[in-house]
């Protein structure tokens, strides 16, 4: 339990190299790529002060795009091998990424599509996540995605598949609250009978975003606070698992560093509210 973070983004770096992150937040999350140096090593310049800076005075999370596991291609050697260098010298609290495929044929969406809910999916995926856990020397979490589209072939719900691949390839979780409110309304299905079925046991990490309601659906897009509606699954969510690190994404139009800060405080309001004062990271 790490307390109460955020997604530290470009605007925020002069901050960070100041030194003024840790005296706001609990831990920081960032994205893994950003951090890629070249050849395969460790970043150099701005990229690395910024780390190096934070990583002095809180811990840092690693949070991946490029995964893709559920992918018929399996991870790439040379991303993995990147990754693995950027954990050596970083030395994250743990790495995440999304339960998702995004290449096939040499070629890479860069998008975070959903897969179906199937066997012959389950086993793609365990055998690449096996692979990157192997490679990394660490066990990886998993988030689910939010999902615009869902397949006829499917045959289990997605709570049931995302549960699935954490046992067999003994993964751990990230719960995105946000996307289970935005794949739920899209697809129909009950966002609380989602929570419920997630073990308390897998879940390291949860994440609070905004998303926008463009009539015929919900899109994801982290551009605005925290809505009354995940604020709502959050507590259901705090309630079945118990205290979990937490973490505020906003990524589009980003806010000055004390709006930002203010979601993660209203996270922590909310958890020792429900949880009490276990809720809360000491030692800020």
């Amino acid at each position: 339990m790490l307390g109460h973070g955020v997604g530290l983004r470009l605007r925020h770096y002069d901050r960070a190299l100041a030194g003024d992150v840790g005296r706001d937040v609990d831990w920081v999350e960032v994205v893994s790529e950003n951090f890629f140096g070249p050849q395969g090593g460790a970043p150099g310049g701005r990229p690395r002060a910024v780390l190096e800076r934070i990583r002095a005075d809180r811990p840092v999370v690693l949070h991946g795009v490029s995964l893709g596991p559920g992918s018929v291609d399996p991870p790439s050697p040379r991303y993995l091998s990147t990754l693995r260098a950027l954990c050596d010298w970083i030395e994250p609290a743990w790495v995440s990424d999304h339960l998702c495929w995004g290449a096939a044929g040499g070629h890479h969406a860069h998008e975070l599509l959903p897969l179906p809910y199937t066997e012959e999916a389950l086993r793609i995926v365990v055998e690449h996540v096996e692979r990157a856990q192997e490679v990394l020397g660490r066990r990886l979490l998993l988030e689910n995605v939010s999902s615009y589209v869902s397949y006829a072939a499917s045959t289990m719900p997605e709570h049931e598949f995302l549960m699935e691949v954490a046992r067999r390839a003994d993964c751990l979780v990230l719960l995105d609250v946000n996307n289970v409110v935005v794949s739920g309304c899209n697809h129909g299905f009950d966002p609380h009978e989602y929570v419920d079925g997630i073990d308390p046991a897998r879940v390291w990490q949860l994440h609070l975003a905004n998303h926008s309601d463009r009539g015929t659906h919900r899109f994801d897009d982290h551009r605005g606070p925290v809505p009354a509606e995940v604020w709502s699954l959050y507590e259901h969510a705090l309630r079945r698992l118990g205290p979990v690190s937490t973490l505020i994404e906003w990524d589009q139009e980003v806010p000055p560093w004390e709006e930002l800060v203010a979601q993660r405080d209203e996270a922590e309001r909310r958890a020792v509210a429900v949880l009490g004062p276990a809720a809360a990271k000491g030692g800020r």
